[in-house]
């Protein structure tokens, strides 16, 4: 059982060879081949995705270009006399899935580790031993200048203290 997750028109649908869909409004012509953007492929014995997704391509054919059902949309403000209705039908692209192709797997490769040794014993060294980056020391604080520019932190005075009067009142 093969098939793809693809994303168009922002939203994202699983297909199938001969499987026809409603998606959002293509800007292509009726019979015209549009590419799809995979984002998962599932074949009978492998999975792909990630960077191996650039093998895989899946293709439509754009059958016709429809409307959708009616949606309605009241407004309503209770003793204020507001009433709204309108209504909305979107404009959708009806097509289907021609083909699910997945390209030829690319060759086995060395790990880098191994390829890094067999380069280095032909020149002599590494190459990661040879640039190192130097390391960098954390920037000095800076101290704001004494010249009364920069800003005081404010304190807070306690409240003055209420005179007695002669007579102890």
């Amino acid at each position: 059982m093969t098939y793809a997750i693809v994303k168009t028109g922002g939203k994202q649908y699983r297909v199938e060879e001969g499987q026809t869909l409603l998606v959002e409004r293509l800007r292509a012509e009726a019979g015209d081949k549009v590419p799809l953007e995979p984002l998962l492929y599932r074949g009978d014995k492998d999975v792909l995705d990630g960077a191996d997704l650039a093998k895989v391509k899946v293709e439509a054919k754009v059958l016709a270009h429809e409307r959708g059902p009616k949606l309605h949309v009241l407004k309503f403000k209770p003793k204020r006399g507001y009433k709204r209705r309108t209504g909305h039908r979107q404009d959708l692209t009806r097509i289907e899935v021609t083909s699910i192709k997945a390209g030829a797997r690319a060759p086995a490769r060395k790990p880098a580790a191994a390829k890094a040794e067999g380069e280095g014993e032909a020149t002599g060294a590494s190459p990661a031993a040879e640039k190192k980056p130097a390391a960098r020391k954390p920037a000095a604080k800076k101290r704001a200048a004494s010249g009364g520019t920069a800003a005081k932190p404010r304190t807070r005075r306690a409240p003055a203290k209420k005179k007695e009067d002669s007579d102890g009142a």
